[in-house]
């Protein structure tokens, strides 16, 4: 249904910078090429950060052999996901491996979420330059931070949200559509197309689509024929989130002083603790947006037929606006640190700003398009150089030591990778590993999951694991006892006894801390020591 966008007449041949843009065939290739040129933009590191907290879960599924040990941390991520057990039965079911698998699915979602985008281009602005320049920006900015909620708008590796954000996209257009139908019948379909983004992007990662139901509801109410029913449905929806919010802050149940641990330690929940250009970053879309709705670009006709209602980019604008908003009063209600419950802020609500983020960069794309689009190659060409070149620098600086396109991890030149699949090849399938809890931030390390590249039970990591555990009450005190286990590892008699009592039979250190330990495998920058 979603590719139904690319085969709308053009409302004035005359304006098309290039011949490929009159057929079908010619813009879902160039669809095509911007999905390359994003992932050519922002990288692909396909075990790093959660990258590798699903894989391992992937991993788990299809040899439960793996993980016999703490495996509570690797069945984390599976816990309100259906990703997991679909990646392990496209594996069953093609016999191609897992790491080919999550290469198809990145490509696919990356062009997935450009053709929603597209689509949602289509209906608000009948210029082709100004659709194919809002995907184009966007293609070149999916690696954008959004804010300082520890999130991009797109990751560089396979999560459940490579599925929930094409689908998140795409309900947004539909609803679009379905607001601008003349036919009960085509209204029906876009319905129908609308419940099952949001139905399998729920499947995939339910707090996401939340958001995305939440965008999706103000922009129907945003959409509504009648100035009455827009005004109601729009007070209900912002009136709705934050009785929720009270609510959840009402009945939380009490936490656990290592529960509270864990909740503190995810600095990026609290605004509080941002930044100010963090804080910049929640503010500047908004104002962006607030303003931007009155300009020509605004008021650009509309593709579809014209309604008492705003313009489909102003109604994008305005929900936008409105959720953003919304989620920074929620914040500043009930996410602090020192709140009495953090089950508000185990909810992220400030990740709601990714929606906000999308409009505002296809609205600027559509603006850059108008002008650069008429200038042959030299113009899309340049655009990708100076908007995609940060992207591509910032992703240089996060994974410096490790290649920017990462197919295998058996030949990467990451000295910690090396140790890891090291560990693979030559230990034991039920061994249990220590490392430092901090490890992924060790230089050079780069992010990368232990568990994913070398397939071995670990003691759980204060990053990512500490985030399971903060979502996951219930694996608090487990986290907890695995750092304290693991504090000062060393040939020291008693941090030996200590591993030793958890079962814990091999250590990871840095090639430059000293031990008596024996270590079989070393690198200038980790070694893997053997526990006798």
């Amino acid at each position: 249904m979603a590719t139904s966008v690319l085969v709308e007449p053009l409302s004035n041949p005359a304006d098309i910078p290039s011949a490929i843009l009159a057929s079908r065939s010619g813009r879902v290739c160039l669809l095509a090429v911007f999905a390359l040129v994003a992932i050519a933009i922002e990288g692909y590191h396909p075990y790093a950060e959660d990258g590798g907290l699903y894989a391992a879960g992937v991993q788990h599924l299809l040899d439960p052999a793996l993980f016999p040990q703490w495996t509570a941390f690797v069945l984390a991520p599976m816990r309100v996901s259906e990703f997991a057990p679909l990646v392990a039965a496209l594996v069953r079911l093609t016999h191609v491996s897992l790491p080919a698998i999550l290469l198809l699915i990145h490509g696919c979602s990356v062009f997935a979420t450009l053709l929603s985008g597209y689509g949602i281009a289509t209906v608000c602005w009948s210029s082709m330059r100004a659709r194919f320049g809002a995907v184009l920006l966007l293609a070149c900015w999916l690696g954008l931070p959004v804010a300082g909620t520890s999130l991009v708008l797109m990751d560089p590796y396979v999560t459940a949200r490579s599925f929930s954000t094409p689908c998140m996209l795409l309900a947004l257009f539909a609803v679009l559509r379905l607001t601008t139908e003349p036919t009960p019948r085509r209204r029906l379909l876009w319905l129908a197309v609308c419940v099952g983004a949001v139905g399998f992007g729920t499947l995939m990662h339910p707090l996401m689509a939340g958001y995305g139901i939440a965008a999706v509801c103000l922009l129907a109410c945003i959409r509504a024929r009648s100035r009455s029913a827009r005004l109601r449905g729009i007070l209900c929806c912002c009136a709705a989130a934050l009785l929720l919010a009270a609510a959840l802050e009402h009945l939380a149940p009490p936490e656990s002083p290592a529960y509270v641990a864990a909740a503190l330690s995810r600095t990026y929940w609290f605004p509080g603790e941002w930044h100010w250009y963090e804080l910049a970053g929640l503010a500047a879309p908004l104002l962006l947006l607030g303003l931007g709705s009155g300009t020509r670009l605004g008021r650009l006709r509309s593709a579809s037929a014209s309604l008492p209602a705003s313009s489909a980019a102003e109604a994008l604008a305005q929900m936008a606006v409105l959720l953003g908003t919304t989620a920074i009063l929620v914040c500043m209600l009930y996410v602090r640190p020192d709140a009495t419950s953090h089950l508000v802020a185990r909810l992220q609500p400030l990740r709601a700003f990714q929606i906000v983020y999308f409009v505002l960069i296809l609205r600027l794309g559509a603006l850059l398009g108008t002008h650069l689009l008429d200038r042959g190659i030299l113009g899309p060409a340049l655009a990708v150089l100076l908007l995609g070149g940060p992207i591509f620098a910032g992703d240089r600086a996060t994974f410096p030591s490790t290649p920017h396109i990462q197919l295998s991890a058996e030949r990467d030149a990451n000295p910690w990778v090396q140790s890891f699949e090291w560990a693979r090849s030559n230990t034991p399938k039920d061994a249990l590993f220590a490392l430092d809890p901090d490890y992924i931030h060790a230089p050079g390390e780069d992010a990368q999951c232990f568990r994913a590249i070398a397939l071995r039970s670990a003691l759980p990591d204060y990053s990512k694991d500490g985030g399971e555990a903060s979502i996951a009450p219930q694996l608090a005190d487990l986290w907890q006892a695995g750092l304290r286990a693991q504090q000062s590892l060393s040939s020291r008699a008693s941090s030996t006894r200590r591993l030793r009592a958890l079962g814990v039979s091999w250590v990871i250190l840095r090639a430059s801390e000293p031990t008596d330990l024996a270590c079989p495998y070393s690198n200038h920058a980790a070694k893997v020591c053997r526990i006798s």
